[in-house]
C-alpha cells in the first residue's frame, strides 16, 4: 500500500502498489517514491526526467549564487620599515574593500625567529590600522617560520 499524490492524479489516496503503477502508466508518467519513512510510503506521479532536470537546474543556480572567497596574501619581514608598512596597508585596504580576505604573515629567516614578539606587534598594529575595513578572524600564531593572521572584510549593509 502506498499513498499516491501528484498534480495530474484524478484521485489521490492510499492504493495498492500495482494499482498506483497502473495509474502512473495510464497518465504516461512515472511513479516516484518521495517519503519512504512515512506510513504508508508516499509516492508521486510525475515525469521523472523533467524532475531530474529541474533539480539539476536548482543546484546549478544555488552554486552560481554562492559567494566565492578570495584570499590575498601580504608578507612582512620582522623589521619592515614604515614606508613598506604603509604601502602594504594601502593594498590590504583595497583588498578588503573588494570583499577579499587578507592573510597577513611575517616570515622569519634564519636567526630572525628570535624576534617573534616584533612580528606579533607588527601584525597587531596592522589589524588596528585596518579596523574600519576588516576584523581579525584569528590572532597571530606562529606556524613554522611564519606568524600568520587572517583578516575578514566588514560586510556593508
Amino acid at each position: 500500500m502506498v499513498r499516491v499524490v501528484g498534480d495530474n492524479v484524478s484521485q489521490q489516496g492510499v492504493f495498492p502498489l500495482k494499482e498506483a503503477l497502473s495509474m502512473a502508466e495510464e497518465a504516461g508518467l512515472d511513479l516516484v517514491e518521495i517519503a519512504s519513512a512515512a506510513n504508508p510510503p508516499v509516492c508521486k506521479v510525475l515525469d521523472y526526467q523533467k524532475f531530474l532536470y529541474q533539480q539539476k537546474k536548482k543546484a546549478k543556480e544555488m552554486k552560481s549564487n554562492a559567494s566565492k572567497v578570495v584570499i590575498k596574501e601580504i608578507r612582512f619581514g620582522p623589521t619592515t620599515d614604515e614606508h613598506d608598512f604603509q604601502f602594504k596597508l594601502n593594498h590590504a585596504k583595497s583588498f578588503l574593500q573588494e570583499g577579499a580576505k587578507v592573510k597577513a604573515y611575517v616570515f622569519f629567516r634564519g636567526r630572525s625567529i628570535q624576534f617573534t614578539d616584533q612580528g606579533e606587534k607588527l601584525l597587531l598594529r596592522f589589524v588596528m590600522e585596518l579596523e574600519e575595513f576588516g576584523k581579525a578572524e584569528t590572532m597571530p600564531k606562529l606556524e613554522g617560520k611564519r606568524m600568520i593572521m587572517m583578516i575578514a572584510p566588514i560586510k556593508k549593509k
